[in-house]
Formats: structure tokens, sequence, C-alpha cells
């Protein structure tokens, strides 16, 4: 057995109370992470202050634990076969938990830097650990909703992430945001090891691919701040950004030739040769960059130019979460009785009509429609995690689960992150193209020009006064038209995957039927 999810006896599923604190447990892990991963975006400028640092500089806390995340996450297959699931899930919350503390306690910028890092790369095995603990341990008539409370839980944590950091951080400190982590760790490592530490797989003997893990860390790591800093350095008319582009695909291709004629990858590579995994992970990064990417850029437009704290903008973006949960136990019936590939159909669709929908906001629009368009939105994002991740994973054999899962989800995540780089770039660019047409246009002789001059100046906003509020009106206009452009685009992004969504294979192959998620494909 080289990497296994399962033991190599398959283990009597939980029931009762036992089941219930295990989910609690299992779900508090992933949820700590996924809320991690956007915590602190809206706290970044009173990090920075209290550390001495620029708001720029700043970022890099956002930039570390992405990368350190980014290298862990492919690691899962290799650490679970040689620990153990149950023993690398422990371990990992354990230490995710030490290091969220010495965030917290950082005395400098380097110290919190540097626990970030290591923040990201413990964290990494948690979301795929839990996603099969969940399978391995639900009865199987149960285990369609174990995989849509997980998939509640994964899309969730980044909607709350921004409203919790917003209010622990304007109404106590910024360190909060990382303390909050220790007593969630503290009990899901301590419930999952009293309940499932006889469960455990077999470890298995394997040497660790330093050079493999070397190239993965310099292709991730160049990447990640190539991405992460593209805007501010003006994309590839910068040295600095060309450097870190070429550095990140000389890792990448090295990496790519050295797995695949290795006997014992690090990261197993052939499993794209599975087209319901190649194809479901593909689609799952795409939909995921467009997601996630408007995520961020709607908060930024609601506190740049609506006038909302980022706490305001963290209750719009919660109304996100509200469907998934109440639409849970109705994925589940979907899943037993509809064929995934259509569900997925759906979801891709509904993605798209929804965003189509958005493409038509004005600067009037009030914090009941925002809210409305968000609730909206979480009707395909409910149909989103828990169908695609079952259709992806249900013909990959047993003994490859975790190292899949753990490939499927560094993908997701690590697009979230390009998608958040590339819309916050168009947003911003469409927004000087806006500003530029509205403002060329804007004369003596234009009627609306001159009625809104007139109004400024009965409000007693004269000369430069009434040029600024009216370059702030066309500010504002521009924002929002560059918004609506956002939308459209992430729109007829979801028609390919629509039509991807017939490429999927039906039923699994013969021999996996120890497979937990085969059981869900259709």
């Amino acid at each position: 057995m080289a990497v296994g999810s399962i033991p190599n006896s398959v283990p009597q599923p939980l029931r009762g109370f036992a089941l219930a604190l295990l989910t609690v447990s299992l779900s508090l892990g992933t949820f700590m992470m996924v809320l991690d991963y956007s915590i602190a975006n809206v706290s970044i400028p009173y990090i920075a202050g209290s550390l001495g640092v620029s708001d720029t500089d700043g970022t890099w806390v956002i930039t570390c634990f992405a990368a350190g995340n980014a290298i862990g996450l492919p690691l899962t297959g290799f650490v679970t076969a040689k620990f153990g699931n149950v023993k690398t899930f422990v371990v990992s919350t354990i230490l995710f938990t030490i290091l969220s503390w010495l965030c917290g306690a950082a005395f400098n910028f380097p110290m919190l830097l540097v626990s970030r890092f290591f923040q990201g790369f413990f964290s990494g095995p948690l979301i795929p650990l839990s996603q099969s603990l969940l399978m391995v341990f639900y009865p199987p008539a149960k285990r369609k909703l174990a995989l849509a409370i997980w998939g509640a839980v994964v899309i969730i944590g980044p909607i709350i992430g921004p409203i919790l950091g917003g209010f622990l951080t304007y109404n106590y400190v910024w360190r909060w945001i990382f303390y909050i982590n220790i007593p969630f760790g503290i009990l899901a490592a301590w419930i999952t090891w009293k309940i499932a530490k006889t469960r455990d797989t077999t470890p298995v003997r394997r040497k660790i691919d330093f050079v493999g893990l070397s190239l993965l860390a310099i292709g991730v790591t160049c990447l990640q701040v190539m991405v992460d800093n593209g805007e501010q350095f003006d994309w590839f008319r910068s040295n600095m950004i060309i450097g870190l582009t070429i550095a990140s695909l000389i890792g990448f291709v090295v990496l790519v030739i050295w797995q695949l004629t290795s006997d014992d990858p690090l990261i197993d590579l052939k499993l794209f040769k599975n087209r319901n995994f190649a194809l479901g992970t593909a689609v799952t990064a795409i939909a995921y960059t467009l997601f996630f990417g408007n995520m961020v850029v709607m908060p930024l437009w609601l506190q740049e130019f609506m006038g909302y704290t980022a706490e305001w903008a963290g209750f719009v973006l919660a109304w996100m979460g509200l469907l998934p949960l109440v639409l849970m136990p109705l994925v589940v019936k979907l899943m037993e009785k509809c064929s995934l590939r259509f569900i997925v159909g759906i979801c891709m669709t509904l993605f798209f009509v929804v965003f189509i929908s958005f493409s038509f906001f004005t600067p009037q629009v009030g914090y009941e429609f925002l809210s409305f368009s968000r609730l909206c939105l979480g009707a395909p994002i409910a149909l989103y995690m828990a169908p695609l991740t079952a259709l992806t994973l249900s013909r990959v054999p047993a003994e490859k689960l975790t190292m899949a899962s753990g490939i499927f989800h560094f993908v997701r995540i690590f697009f979230g992150g390009i998608g958040t780089s590339l819309l916050t770039t168009l947003w911003e660019r469409r927004t000087t193209f806006h500003h530029f047409n509205l403002a060329t246009d804007q004369t003596v002789y234009n009627p609306m020009t001159a009625g809104m001059m007139h109004m400024l100046n009965e409000l007693n906003l004269t000369g430069k006064k009434a040029l600024t509020m009216f370059n702030l009106l066309v500010d504002q206009q521009a924002a929002v038209l560059a918004l609506n452009d956002v939308f459209w685009v992430t729109a007829w992004c979801f028609v390919p995957l629509i039509g991807l969504t017939f490429f999927f294979q039906r039923r699994p192959q013969h021999g996996i039927a120890a497979d937990p998620t085969a059981l869900l494909g259709h």
C-alpha cells in the first residue's frame, strides 16, 4: 500500500454521538484553516501600523500564509502515508494552533511573517484529511451528507473571515484574529484523537523527496509572490516580476519531469490520467478563480467608493453563506436522486445567470439590494463544492484518495489567489478606463455637467471644492462601471464550464468500490 486514505482493513463507520462529535472536530479543523485564509485581509492596515511597516509590506502577511499553504497541501499524500491519517490531522491541528499563538504574540514583523508561513504550511493537510476522514467514518448511506457539511464549511469560512476579522480588529486588537484559533484548535485535536486514534491508517516507510520538495517550494513561492505583487509593480514591465515568473516556470517544469521519472513521487502527477480527476480539478480551479476573485473585489468597491466600513462590507458578503446552510439537506437529496454531472451543470449555469444579472449595478444601489444579490449568489455556491468534489474524486483508487484530495484542493486554493490578483487588476484598470472616458465628456457645454455644478454650488461647494466633489462622483461612477465589467466577464467565463460538464464519465470503473467517494458517483 503506497499512499493510504483508509486502513488496510476499512473500519466500521461511527454512529450516534461519537459521529456527531467527530464531525464537529473535523469541521473545526477545516474551518480554522479556511477562515485564516481571509481573516487578515481587512486587518492589514492595523497590523502594519502596529509593527511599523507600510500597508504594502503588510500584504506579505497574506502572501506568506498562502505560499506556506500551497507548499503544504500537495504534501498531504506523502505525510499521511508515512504517519497515518488521524495522527497527521491531529499533529497538523496542534502545530497550526501553536503557530496561531506565535502570530498573535509576534513582537516584530519578521516574526509574524515566519510564523504566518509555517501556520499556512502546517495547515496544508487539514482540508483534504477532514474530507477523507469524514467519508471513511460516516455510514455509506450518509456520506453525501458528510460531503455536503464539509463543502458548506469550506465555502462559508472565507465569507465569515472578513466579518470576524473586521469585528475583532475594530473592537479589540488585531492579535485576536490569531488568538481566536487557540481554543478551537485544542478542542478539535483532542476530540479527533480520543475518538479516532484506534482507527488510524497503517504507516508506510517512505523517504522524503528533498529535490521534489525544493522544486515545489521554488515554483509555488515565486509564483505566489509574483501574483500577489504583480499589480503593484505593473506586472511584466517590472524586472522583478519577470524574474519571478521565469524562476517559477523553471521550478514547475523541472518538478514535473522529476516527479514523472521518480519511482516514489512526492506528487503523483499520473493521477491526471484519470479524466474525471483532471477535468474536475480544472473546472473547480477556474470556477474558484472567478468566485473568490469577485469575493475580494466586491468589498474593495464597497469600502473605497460606497463608504462602507470593512465590518459592514463583511455583512453584505455574509448573505452568501445563508443558502448553502439552508439548502444542505436539499443538496444531499439531489446528489442521491440526480446525476452529479447534471447538478454541476446547473451550478455553472446559475453562476452565469447570477453574475450576468449583477452587471447592471449603479452608484445608487443600497445595502438591501446588495445583500439580496449576495443571497442569490448563495444558490450556485450551495451546489458547487460537494457535487463537484464527489464527481472529481469518484474514480480515484482508494489508496490514492488522500494524495488526490491534496492536489485537488491545492489547485483550487492556489487559483483562488490568482483570481484575486487577476480580477482586482481588471477592476482597477477598467476603473481608470471609464474615468478617462467619463472625464473627457465633462465640459462646460455638457448640460449634465452644468446641472451638476449648479447643484454643488447650491450646497455651498464652489471652486476647487466643487471640482473635487465632482471628480469623486466621476470616480464612483467609473468604479461601478468597472465592477459591472468584472461581473460580465466572470459570467461569460462560466459558459465553457457548462460545456465541460458533459465530458465527465458517468459511472465509476470496476474495482474501486472500496473508495468511499465512489459511492457518490453517477
